[in-house]
């Protein structure tokens, strides 16, 4: 059974793979202090809810955006499931050419997630992730990594709005009524879903733009669900999207 780790600045979503099968999947809170100890006991609890030990795990692989977290993660692979985790990084083959001025700066999430938009649509794509951040990776026809965009995430923009505004309330994320907000509750869901869907839109147009060629786009991430039905241009959606990236790419390094 095969263990993917995706870990992120908010949540850390996690699954095990028999075979070609996503047996199940989970996601708790990032915590950026754990230990090797704390994870390990964490994961041992989860798996065991569904009736898996950590002696059925014979293979791991995690991507992390925290960088105190990745090499706790590695040494809980030495320590419980007595193997070497993979980390995904410079030193692992991921069958995708990186066309960026400083490859290393590039998110281990945002390649993981190019990889798998481009094993899925299997030609020129757009990967967009809601999470923490908002991410659009570009993939080209020939399977290039190209370059995307970043911008600041939907929780992220809607905690600073709360915080800065004195008197704007803080809300429950579902999606608006009506454009033309009748409260402000509702004013604040349509400025943050219709206004991330069009951001999504835009940049989604000016990236085709330069990559001068039509492509399909798909979007992941926590979020994801909330504003991908009120976009025009994204094209699919799959919350699972970097979880088969990650076992795509481990099956690239056995």
């Amino acid at each position: 059974m095969l263990l993917v780790v995706d870990v992120g600045n908010t949540q850390t979503h996690f699954g095990t793979y028999q075979g070609e099968e996503l047996v199940e999947h989970w996601r708790f809170a990032s915590i950026r202090t754990s230990t090797a100890d704390e994870l390990g006991a964490a994961l041992r609890n989860l798996l065991e809810l569904r009736g898996v030990g950590l002696a059925d795990l014979t293979g791991s692989i995690v991507s992390s955006t925290v960088p105190s977290l990745e090499p706790e993660w590695v040494e809980m692979g030495r320590r419980y499931l007595m193997h070497e985790m993979l980390a995904v990084g410079p030193s692992l083959k991921t069958g995708m050419p990186i066309r960026m001025d400083n490859p290393r700066e590039l998110g281990a999430d945002r390649l993981v997630n190019a990889v798998a938009a481009y094993e899925q649509l299997g030609g020129p794509c757009i990967s967009v992730d809601f999470g923490t951040a908002v991410t659009y990776d570009v993939v080209s026809a020939k399977g290039e990594y190209l370059g995307g965009v970043i911008t600041p995430g939907v929780e992220v923009s809607l905690d600073a709005l709360t915080e800065r505004g004195a008197k704007l309330p803080k809300i429950d994320l579902v999606a608006p009524r009506h454009a033309i907000g009748k409260s402000t509750v509702e004013a604040i869901r349509s400025g943050i879903v219709y206004g991330y869907a069009a951001q999504a839109d835009g940049l989604v147009r000016r990236l085709q733009e330069e990559l001068e060629e039509e492509c399909d786009v798909i979007a992941t991430g926590g979020l994801a669900r909330l504003i991908v039905p009120h976009s025009e241009t994204i094209d699919h959606l799959d919350n699972l999207l970097t979880l088969k990236g990650l076992k795509l790419i481990h099956e690239r390094n056995r």
